[in-house]
């Protein structure tokens, strides 16, 4: 059996003690049990039934760390799942903005069209000059209408634009309470990680 380091002990340690459940005590145990077993000079029955423990406690300490791993891989997963739903919020800001300027622009094109309109009005006034009364008031019937249909959009444009900012204030919302999660989860696995560290060092002066 070839010499194992330091670094490779302590590294093992970590892998089985896991957030600090009782694992780093359980090696220790079979450690030293270990040692017992290899120094003993008992009968070949107790040898067998130190050993049999030895498997016990290592397969406590083998389950101990898979779940370690296991708890790893869900935090890596829910970790992709955050980015993606990131980029979709990113996405749909951007989304947002785009709509946005789209509105604006239909806001500046119905203001535009209204300048046309009191331009119509001022030229509706001229030809009420004329003499052809007939004609004046057809032309003054298609105005009205056209005036009608300038309010109409002027009101889809508004509630377009109001219903994009309320859509855009969702979005913000949304962004600050995923940020608050993540910093949540972040401060939670940060404080699961710090009694590990300090574990470790407790192994590290008993072993010394």
């Amino acid at each position: 059996m070839g010499a194992v380091t330091d670094d490779e002990v302590i590294r093992k340690r970590l892998l089985i003690d896991g957030d600090g459940a009782g694992d780093d005590r359980r090696i220790n145990v079979l450690l030293k049990s270990f040692t017992k077993w290899c120094n003993s000079t008992g009968s070949p029955e107790e040898g067998f039934t130190q050993y049999q423990r030895m498997l016990g406690t290592l397969a406590q300490c083998e389950f101990s760390m898979g779940k370690t791993l296991l708890v790893y891989d869900m935090n890596l997963r829910e970790m992709e799942n955050y980015e993606k739903i990131y980029t979709d919020i990113e996405q749909n800001i951007t989304s947002a903005h785009d709509k946005i300027s789209e509105c604006k622009k239909e806001i500046q094109r119905a203001k535009r069209i209204r300048k046309n309109r009191q331009e119509y009005d001022a030229l509706a006034k001229v030809i009420q000059q004329h003499p052809d009364r007939h004609e004046t008031l057809k032309q003054l019937e298609a105005l009205d209408k056209e005036l009608q249909q300038l309010s109409h959009i002027k009101e889809n444009v508004e509630d377009k634009l109001e219903l994009r900012k309320k859509q855009f204030h969702v979005l913000l919302s949304t962004i600050q309470e995923l940020q608050q999660t993540l910093e949540t989860s972040e401060a939670s696995a940060a404080g699961k990680q710090t009694p590990a560290v300090g574990t470790t060092g407790k192994s590290e002066t008993a072993r010394r």
